[in-house]
């Protein structure tokens, strides 16, 4: 067997560096309840949630929309959940527009008054998550953000109503890890607002 020129445990004890800075970060668990409670609370009212992101964090996006509209851990009624990942749509605007508008074009069309959009951007400066959420606010919408670094633009700009912020100033990959669990953990606390238990687990 070829050795590895990295060694495997490094890499594994700093991905839980990663979340045990991310769990001691101030706010952390009250950033993601107030996180759900407003894509609760946005559902119940007959809204959506809007998720995107880019490369990685849009197969993030896409996984959110699809564990929601789809199943996560058990049978219940199909929620309302949303990513951008149509190619005719992104190739459409990216040419017409500029990649940066990608996501500020489809929240103009489908996102309404009182949707939520979820952002997702590792570095906090992705041009067209900042887009989608000037235009998220134009429509009257809340703008929830899973960022990394140190928050970037979207936190120190005040561009999402809710940032969450992992503070790893390495690789994306550490950070997207933990992107990953406050997603489940975001789907999960959206089934047990939304969906009476016994249902649940019908």
């Amino acid at each position: 067997m070829a050795l590895l020129p990295f060694d495997v445990m490094a890499d594994l004890q700093e991905s839980r560096q990663t979340f045990d800075a991310f769990i001691a970060a101030p706010r952390t668990k009250e950033l993601i309840e107030e996180a759900i409670a407003i894509m609760a609370d946005s559902m119940r009212a007959g809204g959506k949630v809007i998720s995107a992101g880019n490369g990685g964090s849009m197969c993030d996006a896409l996984h959110f929309a699809e564990e929601l509209s789809g199943r996560y851990r058990d049978d219940r009624p199909a929620l309302a959940a949303i990513a951008i990942c149509d190619p005719s749509h992104l190739t459409c605007v990216g040419n017409d527009y500029g990649f940066d508008y990608i996501f500020s074009r489809f929240i103009e069309g489908v996102g309404a008054k009182g949707d939520v959009l979820l952002g997702i951007s590792t570095s906090g400066n992705s041009r067209n998550i900042i887009e989608a959420c000037r235009a998220s606010k134009d429509k009257g919408m809340k703008t929830i953000c899973l960022l990394g670094k140190d928050g970037g633009k979207l936190k120190h700009d005040n561009l999402c109503d809710v940032p969450i912020v992992v503070p790893h100033m390495g690789y994306a990959d550490r950070i997207q890890e933990v992107h990953t669990t406050i997603i489940h953990i975001f789907i999960r606390g959206l089934e047990a607002l939304l969906v009476p238990q016994a249902q649940a687990q019908a």
